[in-house]
């Protein structure tokens, strides 16, 4: 049941005036539930309740959090299919879709319950001492990873499981020993809910400290804004536009104490086709990409917002090849109306570009907060002249460029900012052709494909999905597989520490069996 209001810690509660509703894209009509803003008072609440909480979950064994990420995983699943039913509501997306992303939700969670099982991943390292050492003795130096304190979480619009409640963010932020407060988005803040009842239930029943979760509400900028300047919040998760990401960032670079933002804040996902490769396939990757950007309305992160190659007869066939997909293609439901307005500003602006046309787009009826899919093209000198060519529009919509020769297609690579994918599609051959383009490639992304699409990202400890500013704050971490739990620690050393006092990932026995860098040398053997 949707009750409509914030879960301060363990209690629910809804003291503010503001209400709101959320829409459903699909039927074009609001849904009924009335949720309540979060007030400052229960903001203020729930900050205390997970710094309170942070003093005790801090010091829970990596056994113990596992069964808690566990015990979510369970709940989420008990949920049934009302669940995926209310999912659908508030996004507009299929069952099909609802089903596999709350499969994703549940394989994370399940992920770092595996990883924090296992141990290994505090990093722990021991230099004993060597009291004979002259001039100067060597004292006892052991380090590992310890949390930050809460953290808090903004819900992502795109992904209302992956990405929000319950999703990377918050499993990775938990793993690591640190309460969580979700700033629920305000398109699925119905599924949110339930999703944090799940999350609730289970803290409940693993016996954790009252705190160590909340979730809040809120329709405007004031709730996040207050929740990212409060002095006792300890770092920041968020998944979003460059607008939103940014102005977080420099809130939480503003506070007496900064803090860290790890903000993932979308690409245009560059696409380069070499010759040989359109010479022997275009058809394959025509069909491929038509796909790749039409799917979810392109509302991915990674869809591909940018396609590249020299101008040729290939590059033209492959063109016409496109346009014959994409003009085939169904259109998908947007997430809002307000999302579909803003992918037909953006569209619009495009289009308004010197130099810039249209080559295809859908040519049948769309249902209203459908997004019509567009291709549009221009050539290489005007898109390395004009910024706003290489902008994101977020939907399904992308840009050929057309470039003169070899060098002229290394200068657009060279001229774009950061992104969290890029793709190359040739034959094996060609990329020792293209050695510059594959380091100018590397230099820009941070995640290089070959012969594929960037719309999938696979949840696994090899996936790194950020990359250069602006695709995301930081580009040493990543906001997907079980290293994204290294957001939300840093490194501690105890030095001539008792033995019997050390966290047992540190103590000389090595009771939890963890590989650890013993001397310069990893071990799992204990020190006599």
């Amino acid at each position: 049941m949707i009750t409509g209001k914030n879960y301060v810690g363990n209690k629910l509660k809804a003291e503010g005036q503001k209400t709101f509703k959320t829409f459903n894209p699909q039927l074009n009509k609001e849904n009924p539930w009335i949720f309540t803003e979060a007030t400052q008072e229960e903001i203020e609440e729930a900050v205390a309740l997970a710094h309170q909480a942070f003093g005790t979950y801090k010091k829970c064994s990596g056994l113990e959090k596992a069964v808690f990420l566990n015990a979510i995983a369970d709940e989420v699943l008990a949920l049934g299919d009302d669940l995926l039913v209310q999912y659908c509501s508030e996004s507009g997306f299929l069952m099909g879709r609802a089903e596999g992303e709350r499969g994703r939700m549940v394989g994370q969670l399940r992920a770092f319950a595996q990883m924090l099982t296992e141990g290994s991943w505090v990093q722990a390292a021991i230099d004993t001492a060597i009291i004979e050492r002259h001039p100067v003795p060597k004292e006892d130096l052991r380090k590992m990873l310890v949390p930050l304190g809460p953290v808090v979480v903004f819900g992502s619009s795109n992904f209302p499981f992956a990405f929000s409640t319950a999703g990377g963010d918050t499993a990775s932020a938990l793993a690591a020993g640190c309460p969580v407060i979700v700033k629920s988005h305000s398109m699925h803040v119905g599924t949110g809910e339930m999703v944090a009842s799940a999350i609730l239930k289970a803290a409940e029943k693993t016996n954790m400290p009252n705190g160590v979760f909340s979730n809040l509400v809120g329709g405007g900028t004031t709730l996040g804004a207050s929740l990212v300047k409060h002095p006792l919040v300890k770092a920041v998760g968020f998944t979003g536009s460059i607008r939103a990401g940014r102005a977080l960032f420099d809130l939480a670079a503003q506070r007496p104490e900064p803090i860290p933002v790890f903000a993932e804040m979308g690409s245009v996902n560059p696409v380069v086709f070499l010759p040989k490769a359109l010479e022997k396939n275009s058809q394959k990757w025509a069909t491929a990409y038509a796909g790749s950007i039409t799917l979810g309305a392109g509302q991915f992160c990674t869809n591909p917002g940018l396609l590249i190659g020299i101008k040729n007869a290939q590059l033209n066939k492959f063109s016409e090849e496109l346009k014959n997909a994409i003009e085939k293609m169904e259109p998908f439901c947007m997430l809002h109306p307000s999302m579909k307005d803003s992918f037909e500003e953006g569209v619009a602006t495009m289009i308004s570009q010197k130099g810039v046309s249209k080559i295809a787009e859908y040519k049948g009826e769309a249902d209203p907060n459908f997004g019509v899919q567009k291709i549009l093209t221009v050539g290489g000198k005007t898109f390395l002249e004009n910024k706003t060519l290489s902008h994101e529009v977020f939907g399904p919509v992308s840009i050929l460029v057309q470039c003169e020769d070899e060098e002229q297609l290394l200068k657009i690579v060279n001229q774009l900012d950061g992104q969290l994918t890029g793709t190359i599609i040739g034959e094996s051959e060609e990329l020792k052709e293209y050695t510059k383009l594959v380091v100018a490639m590397q230099n820009k992304v941070g995640r290089l494909i070959f012969n594929g699409v960037p719309t999938g990202v696979e949840v696994c400890p090899s996936m790194i999905h950020g990359g250069p500013y602006p695709a995301s704050s930081d580009s040493r971490f990543t906001a997907v597989g079980i290293h994204a739990v290294y957001r939300w620690v840093r490194p501690f050393s105890y030095q001539n520490w008792p033995n019997d006092l050390l966290p047992a990932e540190l103590k000389n026995e090595n009771p939890l069996q963890i590989l650890r860098t013993l001397n310069n040398i990893q071990t799992k053997s204990q020190i006599k």
